[in-house]
């Protein structure tokens, strides 16, 4: 839209009547926002606003486009040096953990739980012969992952916007504190959809070429469950693109990680 003073912005707005978990997301992503810092390659919050019924966020408008997907190798590389840039500006974080979410990863010890096999049979063969192996590498997520980085916690092509000069990560309501690789690993894992190969780049990135092992197998574990859990949780209802998806970037983490625990038998 355009404002009185003839600036553009971007606006996005719920209900909490009508779309309760929306709204609570943005009222979260609103307290996010005003904390983010100037040098933090993310669009600048111009208002928030929260009636009690309607909530709602005005953005600058971002003169650019979401990244090409397949991805095209000069765009992811400008998206993983800006995700370096990301995680300086946010470390440590400028946001209270109190007034963030839990990460939205993990899933294992809950499908062990539930003796969801046959379902995980179905998602991955793999992970339903060792898921015990799985449910060890969740157990370790505490540490594994433990830092004081603001992550984005949904570092998707589809969170990402590309101007002629710069990368912006948009969409923060998912926001958790954490170490500073975790975005980088999600951005590298799900590019394998576009037949990136992750290994060279979790290689060579500043962020994770000298994390233990361990560490990316423990996240990637911790990324697929999530995705693998609701995957199996989910109701006839559900939007069958968004499903899809979900399941897609969950089979890729697997299957790095399976990789990675093939070509070193120790960690395996």
């Amino acid at each position: 839209m355009r404002l009185a003073d003839g600036r553009r912005a971007f606006v996005k707005a719920a209900s909490s009547l009508v779309a309760p978990a929306v709204a609570r997301f943005h009222q979260r992503e609103i307290a996010i926002s005003q904390r983010l810092p100037a040098e933090a390659p993310v669009p600048r919050l111009l208002a928030g606003y929260d009636d009690g019924n309607w909530v709602a966020l005005l953005f600058e408008e971002i003169d650019g486009a979401l990244p090409a997907q397949p991805w095209r190798r000069d765009e992811f590389e400008r998206v993983l040096t800006a995700a370096t840039d990301l995680a300086m500006a946010l470390t440590p974080s400028p946001v209270d953990r109190s007034i963030l979410g839990s990460p939205r990863l993990g899933g294992w010890l809950a499908l062990a739980s539930e003796g969801a096999t046959s379902r995980l049979q179905s998602l991955s063969p793999w992970a339903a012969r060792h898921l015990d192996k799985l449910v060890g590498l969740e157990e370790q997520a505490g540490q594994a992952l433990a830092g004081e980085t603001l992550l984005h916690g949904d570092l998707y092509p589809f969170n990402i916007m590309l101007s002629p000069d710069r990368v912006f990560f948009i969409d923060w309501p998912h926001a958790w504190i954490g170490a500073a690789h975790c975005d980088v690993l999600t951005l590298i894992s799900s590019a394998a959809l576009s037949g990136v190969d992750p290994e060279p780049f979790a290689d060579t990135h500043p962020l994770t070429r000298h994390l233990d092992p361990n560490q990316i197998n423990v996240f990637l574990a911790m990324h697929a469950g999530i995705l693998i859990r609701l995957a199996t949780v989910v109701g006839p209802a559900v939007d069958h693109n968004w499903l899809g998806m979900v399941i897609a970037l969950g089979q890729a983490s697997l299957r790095w990680l399976q990789s990675r625990l093939q070509a070193n038998p120790t960690l395996a």
